[in-house]
């Protein structure tokens, strides 16, 4: 007989091995960069990974980053952060950048901080022989982005559960692209993931409060909600980007 917690961790483990094979996102021989925010996410991404490169097939290994943006109040300890990847066997890499704020409404203090964590990121993993780069993306993002661009920027698609760059040779990965957020929520509580000391300050520059709003409420209406949305989204087995 399991217990809560027990069936909770087999359902994500689960999952996060359907969305490797589904979307053949590692292979032999891989270097994987992950973005280590610090988040609940991201956590639970680098344990995830971390275990499942324990296996014997395929073989690949994985190393961490977190990028500090010096002009942002938003803060992770980075003790937690290196105990939690020595913990696991991950070494991290911890880097730091700024950026300057710009005046125009089109790119956002938001979009700003994103594109230039992004840029020191993949600048990093080529110079290190890094092909693959892992985020912490889970389906609700996925879902919460299609509505976004299909709302705001009248255009059907979301994020690629996997995507090759085109001006270098790394690609983008999203493990845990079938996972609930409220399973990585509840795993988190049982994992006593430590909490970011401060969370980002442009946050509320964003859409994507209300829209999570939006999705819950669907979900209300119809469970099935999520699987109607991902499988429109589907196609010959991939997302439509």
């Amino acid at each position: 007989m399991h217990t809560v917690e027990q069936e909770l961790e087999q359902r994500i483990v689960k999952r996060f091995q359907k969305g490797l094979t589904d979307y053949q996102l590692i292979d032999d021989g891989d270097k994987i960069l992950i973005g280590l925010s610090g988040g609940k996410d991201s956590l639970c991404l680098l344990e995830m990974l971390a275990r499942r490169s324990k296996i014997f097939k395929p073989r690949f290994s994985v190393e961490a980053v977190h990028v500090i943006m010096e002009n942002i109040p938003y803060q992770s300890d980075l003790d937690y952060l290196e105990n939690f990847s020595s913990s696991l066997g991950i070494k991290l890499h911890v880097l730091t950048t700024k950026f300057e704020e710009s005046g125009k409404k089109e790119k956002s203090n938001c979009f700003l901080c994103s594109w230039n964590r992004r840029k020191m990121m993949f600048d990093f993993a080529k110079k290190n022989g890094f092909n693959k780069i892992a985020f912490g993306h889970h389906m609700d993002d996925i879902l919460h982005t299609t509505m976004m661009n299909e709302y705001f920027q009248g255009r059907y698609g979301t994020m690629p559960v996997k995507l090759k760059m085109q001006k270098m040779p790394i690609t983008i990965i999203r493990p845990l692209c079938l996972e609930h957020e409220s399973d990585i929520v509840q795993y988190a509580a049982n994992q006593h993931y430590q909490k970011q000391k401060k969370c980002c300050p442009f946050e509320s520059d964003t859409h994507r409060a209300d829209i999570r709003r939006i999705f819950n409420e669907l979900e209300a209406l119809n469970p099935e909600t999520r699987y109607s949305m991902w499988n429109a989204l589907t196609r010959d087995g991939k997302l439509i980007e």
